[in-house]
C-alpha cells in the first residue's frame, strides 16, 4: 500500500437529530426514490448536462427557495439523501460506491470529476510528498475540489488506517497497539485515545479512520494479532469505547474534532486456522484463511463484538473480513468468502443486528472471491457490500472496471437498481452526518495540536499502564532512580521503529523509521539519574554492580507477512533483502544479549518487544530476574521507564495466554488442558 512499494498481490490482500442516529433512509423514502425516473445514462459523471439538472425532479423546499433540498442543511438527513438519491443517475450512484487510492488520481485529480469517485484512501505509506499535516490538509482539500466538481457537487469521504494513531504521518501521536490497549483493561483511557486519533486524523484532512479492529484472537501465529485486543470477546467488548472517542456523541460526527469509525473485520479474522501446507511458500499460513468452526463457536468469538460497537457505540462503517468461513455442521470443504456471504453480511450484519451504516470492502478484497471478475462484483454486492476499495486500475483490474462491471450487472438485471439504492443512500448519510456537504474542506483548527505534548502525555500513559509484569524475582523491580549503573542492550533498546510495529509511516513499519518520540532506551536514560550504559549486543563492559535492562523482541510486520512460517517482506525504502523470518521466538543476537547481562550484571530485566507472546526457552527464562511484557507501546518509550524506575505501578494485565511452547497454538483461556507458561489475565503489580 506504499507509494515506494509494488502493489500487494491479489492473492496475499487487506439535519435535526434525536435518540440513535439512523444511517440508513427510511422504507417510505427509499419507495419515494424507487419510484422517480432514473435519468439518461452516459459515459462518464462529468459528461452529464446541465439540462439534466434542471430536469431532476424538485422537491418542495427547491421549488421555494431555489435551493435543492439535499442542500438545505435544516432538513433532516433522511430527507436530504432520499431528494439527492432521487436526483442521481446510474453512474453517479455507482461512482459513490467506488473507492481509489491516491496513487491513482494524485497526478490527475480530475479523474474524481470525471468518474464522480465516492471516496479516496491512503493505503499504509501512501503520503503527500511532504508529509506534514498542513501536505496531507492540502491534498484532501485538492481531491475534494475535483469531487465538488461533479454536477452535483458530492463531497467526498477520505479513509486512512488510523489504527494507533494517525500512523501514516510524520510527527502523529503514535499509541500502543491494541493488544497493548487491551492489556491496560481502561475503557475510559481508549476513549481518550480515540479522540485524540480523531483530533489527529480531522485536523490533517481525512474524515475516516479504518478501526478499531474488534477481532478475537485465538492463535498467536497470526500476523495481525496485535491488532486485537485480546482472546476474549469480552475483553475485546469492553475495548470498543475507542469508537465513542473517534466518533463522539450521536450528532457530533460534523465537529472538527471527530471522524467516522469502522468495526472490521467482519467477522471471524482472528478465527482461522492455520494451514502448515503454506509455510514457507510465500502464501499466507493463516491471515485471510478459513475459519473452520461451528455457528455457535462463530457467534460467541467472531460475531459477539459487533453487536457492541453498532448497539451501544453506533458505529458508522464497517469492514468485512478477507477470510472464509466453513461451518462444521454441513462438513468441511464448502468454505464462503465473508466479501461474498449475504447471509451473514445482509442477514446478520444489517438486518439481525440492525446495522444502518455502509459496508466498505477491504482492499481488492472481492478478488479472492471464486469466479471472473463479472462474478466477484455480482456476489460481494448483492451479499451486501456498499462501496468498494478497489486500487490500481490501470496496471491491473481496479475501479475504473468496477464502474463499468457494476453499471453492466445493473443494466442487465443481474444486480438490482433498489441493492444500489441502498448502498448509496448509507454512503450518503455518513456524509451528511459528517458534515461534508456544509463544510467539505479540513478544517484546520486543531492542526497545532498533531503531536503536541498534551497529547504525547496521554499516550505515555497509555504506555505505562500496557506494562504487564510477568516475573519479578527479590522484587528486581522498581529500580531505584539513583541506581549508580545501568546496562542496556538488546536490538529494541533504542529502536522507536521496532516498539512502533507495523502501520507506522510505511505498511509494513520499519525498524529504521525515526519518528517524534522517544526509544525506550532514551526514556531510561531520561529517568535514571546516574550512568546509563548502552551496547546492543552486550559486547561492552558490564559493570558488576549494574541493573542491566535487555530490550529484545520482534522486528515490524504487518498482516500476513507477520504469520509465523509466512512470506518475508523486503520492500520497504533502503531495504536490501527480507526481513528476518518471524517465529515468536528470540533471535540469537537476542539470546546472546541476555545470557551475557544476565550472568554479569547485578539484576537483569528483559523487556519483549512484540505484537504477541514470545516463545522463551526454559534455561533463559531461568536467568532472568524479572520479565515485562511491553507490546508495542508506540513513540512514547518514557512510559516503559515510568514503570521501570518505579514512577507508576505496574498495573498491566495479559490480554492473551503465554504459551510455554509453539505446539500449544493455538492456545487460549478456558482450553481443555489450559497449562500456558503465563494465563491470560496474569501480571503482578510488584
Amino acid at each position: 500500500m506504499s507509494p515506494l512499494v509494488p502493489p500487494r498481490p491479489p492473492a496475499l490482500q487487506s439535519g435535526p437529530r434525536s435518540g440513535r442516529r439512523r444511517w440508513a433512509v427510511s422504507g417510505a423514502a427509499v419507495a419515494t426514490v424507487l419510484a422517480g425516473s432514473l435519468l439518461p445514462a452516459q459515459t462518464s459523471v462529468a459528461q452529464t448536462s446541465a439540462a439534466q439538472t434542471s430536469a431532476a425532479p424538485s422537491s418542495p423546499a427547491s421549488a421555494v427557495t431555489g435551493t435543492p433540498a439535499y442542500r438545505d442543511a435544516s432538513l433532516p438527513t433522511a430527507r436530504r439523501v432520499a431528494d439527492l438519491l432521487e436526483r442521481m443517475t446510474l453512474e453517479e450512484k455507482v461512482g459513490q460506491m467506488t473507492q481509489a487510492e491516491r496513487l491513482d488520481i494524485d497526478a490527475d485529480p480530475s479523474l474524481l470529476t470525471e468518474w464522480g469517485l465516492g471516496s479516496v484512501l491512503s493505503g499504509g505509506g501512501s503520503t503527500p510528498e511532504q508529509n506534514t499535516p498542513q501536505a496531507w490538509a492540502d491534498m484532501v482539500d485538492e481531491y475534494q475540489r475535483a469531487a465538488l466538481d461533479t454536477r452535483l457537487g458530492i463531497p467526498l469521504i477520505y479513509g486512512v488506517d488510523s489504527v494507533h494513531g494517525h500512523g501514516n504521518l510524520m510527527g502523529a501521536t503514535v499509541f500502543p497497539h491494541n493488544i497493548g490497549l487491551g492489556a491496560t483493561r481502561d475503557p475510559r483511557l481508549l476513549k481518550r485515545i480515540g479522540h485524540i486519533t480523531a483530533i489527529e486524523t480531522r485536523a490533517s484532512g481525512p474524515q475516516w479512520t479504518f478501526a478499531p479492529c474488534v477481532c478475537v484472537a485465538r492463535d498467536d501465529r497470526w500476523g495481525r494479532t496485535y491488532e486485537s485486543f485480546g482472546e476474549d470477546p469480552e475483553l475485546v467488548k469492553s475495548m470498543a469505547t475507542v469508537i465513542d472517542g473517534l466518533q463522539g456523541r450521536p450528532g457530533q460526527l460534523d465537529n472538527a474534532d471527530r471522524v467516522l469509525a469502522t468495526a472490521k473485520h467482519f467477522a471471524g479474522d482472528g478465527l482461522t486456522s492455520y494451514d502448515e501446507s503454506k509455510v514457507g511458500t510465500g502464501e499466507y499460513p493463516i491471515d485471510q484463511g478459513i475459519a473452520e468452526v461451528s455457528r455457535r463457536e462463530f457467534r460467541k468469538l467472531a460475531l459477539s463484538p459487533f453487536p457492541t460497537a453498532i448497539d451501544q457505540h453506533r458505529v458508522g462503517s464497517v469492514m468485512p473480513s478477507f477470510s472464509s468461513v466453513d461451518w462444521t455442521e454441513d462438513g468441511l470443504g464448502n468454505p464462503v468468502k465473508l466479501h461474498a456471504s449475504r447471509e451473514l453480511v445482509t442477514g446478520v450484519l444489517k438486518k439481525r443486528m440492525g446495522f444502518e451504516g455502509f459496508v466498505v470492502s477491504d482492499w481488492r478484497a472481492i478478488h479472492q472471491i471464486p469466479g471472473d471478475y463479472a462474478a466477484q462484483v455480482e456476489a460481494s454486492v448483492n451479499a451486501g457490500v456498499d462501496m468498494f476499495m478497489e486500487p490500481y486500475s490501470g496496471d491491473t483490474v481496479g475501479w475504473r472496471e468496477f464502474i463499468t462491471t457494476l453499471t453492466g450487472l445493473v443494466e442487465s438485471g443481474d444486480v438490482r437498481m433498489a441493492r444500489i439504492d441502498d448502498a448509496v443512500s448509507r454512503i450518503l448519510m455518513a456524509k451528511f452526518e459528517l458534515g461534508l456537504f456544509e463544510h467539505p474542506f479540513t478544517d484546520r483548527r486543531h492542526i497545532d495540536a498533531i503531536g503536541g505534548r498534551a497529547h504525547r502525555a496521554v499516550a505515555r500513559q497509555a504506555v505505562a499502564k500496557s506494562q504487564v509484569l510477568l516475573k519479578n524475582e527479590d522484587r528486581t523491580l522498581p529500580l531505584k532512580r539513583n541506581t549508580r549503573e545501568v546496562y542496556v542492550a538488546g536490538s529494541n533498546a533504542d529502536s522507536i521503529g521496532s516498539q512502533a510495529g507495523g502501520w507506522t509511516i510505511t505498511w509494513q513499519g520499519n525498524s529504521t523509521h525515526e519518528i517524534p518520540g522517544d526509544s525506550i532506551l532514551e526514556g531510561i536514560e531520561k529517568a535514571a539519574k546516574r550512568n546509563v550504559t548502552f551496547s546492543e549486543d552486550a559486547s561492552a563492559p558490564i559493570p558488576a554492580r549494574a541493573h542491566g535492562v535487555v530490550v529484545v523482541g520482534e522486528t515490524p510486520y504487518t498482516e500476513g507477512f507477520g504469520d509465523v512460517g509466512g512470506p518475508l517482506w523486503a520492500w520497504d525504502p533502503g531495504e536490501t533483502g527480507p526481513r528476518p523470518e518471524q517465529a515468536m521466538k528470540l533471535s540469537t543476537a537476542d539470546r546472546r544479549a541476555v545470557r551475557t547481562v544476565c550472568a554479569q550484571a547485578a539484576t537483569c530485566t528483559v523487556l519483549v518487544v512484540s505484537g504477541r507472546p514470545m516463545i522463551l526457552p526454559p534455561k533463559l527464562l531461568k536467568q532472568m530476574d524479572a520479565l515485562v511484557a511491553s507490546w508495542l507501546p508506540g513513540s512514547e518509550g518514557r512510559g516503559v521507564a515510568d514503570v521501570l524506575f518505579g514512577r507508576e505501578r505496574f498495573t498491566g494485565k495479559l490480554p492473551v495466554s503465554w504459551p510455554r511452547r509453539m505446539a500449544q497454538e493455538p492456545i487460549n483461556v478456558g482450553d481443555a488442558g489450559y497449562r500456558p507458561l503465563y494465563r491470560y489475565g496474569f501480571g503482578l503489580s510488584r
